[in-house]
């Protein structure tokens, strides 16, 4: 970017830990001017302050809040080029009936409405100006069986949404995409498997890459899908999961081979 070209300016909710923080650090290594967006200020601004840039507080469940945080950043920092939607939560691998409806509505809320309530807060702006990018942060746990009863139907929601939002917003110039990562080491899947609720074994066991995804990855991912670089890609979800997509169905056949050579 020129000295004289004027920054983008960036949103990433959930923006204060793991993924989103991530993605956060990479936007900001691209030049955009970054907006870390959490329930948790505090976090938000220990983030933000790493890159210079700006720390908003909102649940991203509550449209009232959402939309005051959208506001509040078009009129304190510019118009918003590029929403990143990596608020979400995470459940215990339980069964159905041992699993608390307070706890998938939790879930629920914040990861498949809370990616909803966001897109439409700050694509309302987008589609008035005709231009703008959105990239939901979905899940692998979206696009196939796995005993999470809460977490994957919603990331199987968010998926939805981004294909439904891409094919009604294409035609004013937004482009809505996203990323499903694989097996992340993020703080809350370590803090599982401190718990003894994750097996690291077991986690990378069938991925081809045999190894768990690291969230800089992702982040580079989020940062290329909303870059001029990607401008024909819309509707689209990119799986970054190490290969484990392609060798789940290995275990079949014993599972996957060692490495050749």
């Amino acid at each position: 970017m020129s000295p004289a070209a004027k920054a983008r300016v960036s949103v990433v909710t959930g923006g204060a830990s793991g993924i989103g923080a991530a993605c956060a650090r990479e936007l900001a290594a691209s030049g955009d001017l970054v907006m870390v967006v959490d329930r948790d200020l505090a976090k938000a601004r220990d983030v933000a302050a790493e890159f210079g840039g700006r720390a908003y507080v909102a649940d991203v469940g509550d449209e009232t809040s959402v939309e005051a945080c959208a506001e509040a950043i078009e009129r304190e920092c510019g118009p918003v080029d590029v929403l990143v939607n990596s608020a979400g939560i995470i459940q215990v691998p339980v069964r159905p009936h041992d699993l608390p409806m307070s706890a998938w509505d939790d879930v629920v809320r914040v990861d498949q409405r809370g990616t909803y309530v966001a897109c439409l807060a700050f694509a309302r702006r987008m589609i008035a100006r005709k231009r703008g990018s959105i990239v939901n942060i979905a899940s692998i746990a979206g696009m196939r069986s796995m005993p999470l009863h809460a977490y994957a139907p919603a990331k199987a929601a968010v998926i939805a949404i981004t294909e439904c939002l891409a094919a009604e917003w294409g035609p004013s110039g937004v482009r809505v995409n996203a990323v499903s990562p694989g097996y992340t080491l993020t703080p809350a899947l370590k803090n599982a498997i401190d718990r003894g609720e994750r097996d690291v074994s077991a986690l990378s066991a069938n991925a081809a890459l045999r190894r768990l995804v690291d969230p800089s990855e992702i982040g580079r991912v989020v940062a290329f899908l909303a870059s001029d670089a990607a401008s024909a890609i819309t509707g689209a979800n990119l799986p970054v999961d190490c290969g484990w997509l392609a060798g789940t169905s290995w275990s079949t056949y014993g599972g996957l081979r060692e490495a050749s050579g």
